[in-house]
């Protein structure tokens, strides 16, 4: 069984994260989706609540596992039999920092590849930091977002601006 990781904060899951997943999950037996805690990001979302989110927003892909991890990728990818760990790449600005990662995992567990699949065009320019932000001010996320995000991101807000 090819089995591969797709580590990333998702701070919250975006489209573009479901359309990496949806082609992952069609190149390799089981993708497990893996939350990464990083102690450089401040989170917006717990990793209990990001957890739910991937959880509800990937329920249609039946070879997709939700979890997190604390350390290394590569470890992580190890520890649950990986064969690579797959990452989104965008634009050329993601290709450098992609690429200075992918050859220091390759460095430290050569037996893991690294995977770039790029989203559909429509969803080159997105990330969770633009869907945050665009939440915080009032925008309209439905596009962008699956609706168990959507409902999260509003909470989040209404409860700032009404704190009990």
């Amino acid at each position: 069984m090819k089995r591969v990781i797709y580590p990333g904060t998702f701070d919250p899951v975006t489209n573009g994260h479901i359309d990496i997943v949806r082609r992952a999950s069609e190149l390799f037996d089981e993708v497990v989706v893996t939350i990464a805690k990083n102690p450089g990001k401040t989170c917006m979302f717990s990793i209990n609540e990001r957890i739910e989110m991937l959880e509800e927003s990937l329920k249609e892909f039946p070879n997709v596992l939700v979890d997190s991890f604390d350390g290394l990728v590569v470890d992580h990818a190890k520890q649950v039999g990986a064969i690579g760990i797959v990452r989104g790449l965008r634009a050329v600005s993601d290709f450098e920092y992609e690429f200075q990662m992918a050859l220091m995992n390759r460095k430290l567990a050569g037996e893991i590849s690294t995977i770039l699949l790029m989203p559909h065009a429509r969803y080159t320019y997105l990330n969770s930091t633009i869907i945050r932000n665009l939440a915080a001010f009032g925008g309209d996320v439905a596009e962008f977002v699956p609706l168990i995000v959507q409902n999260k991101l509003k909470e989040r807000f209404i409860s700032k601006k009404n704190p009990s």
